[in-house]
């Protein structure tokens, strides 16, 4: 088993689940039900496999694609996203 990137995997889905939608969503379901242990296995059952699904589609995608293409694709996605949040949001029935 490769440790050091048994750590970075942990260490980057750990930091970006932190205040996370399914984090707060989380919070919400232990609040208002009586079983805390049901919400952590069901959050951490459904953590577990959309990672183990994209373990698995990654692993099937740079089966097809070269590292550096997929890379790119990334990092092409990322800026877009990035532009996206920097733009201004058309308000909808604004008329500028």
């Amino acid at each position: 088993m490769d440790w050091n990137l048994l750590g970075l995997s942990f260490m980057t889905v750990f930091l970006s689940e932190l205040g996370d939608k399914s984090q707060l969503a989380a919070i919400a379901l232990s609040g208002r039900s009586q079983s805390r242990l049901a919400v952590f296995f069901g959050t951490a059952g459904a953590l577990l496999l959309t990672s183990c699904l994209g373990a698995l589609a990654g692993g099937a995608v740079s089966e097809l694609l070269p590292t550096r293409l997929l890379k790119a694709i990334a990092a092409v996605g990322f800026a877009v996203l990035a532009i996206r949040l920097l733009l201004p949001k058309n308000e909808v029935g604004s008329d500028s």
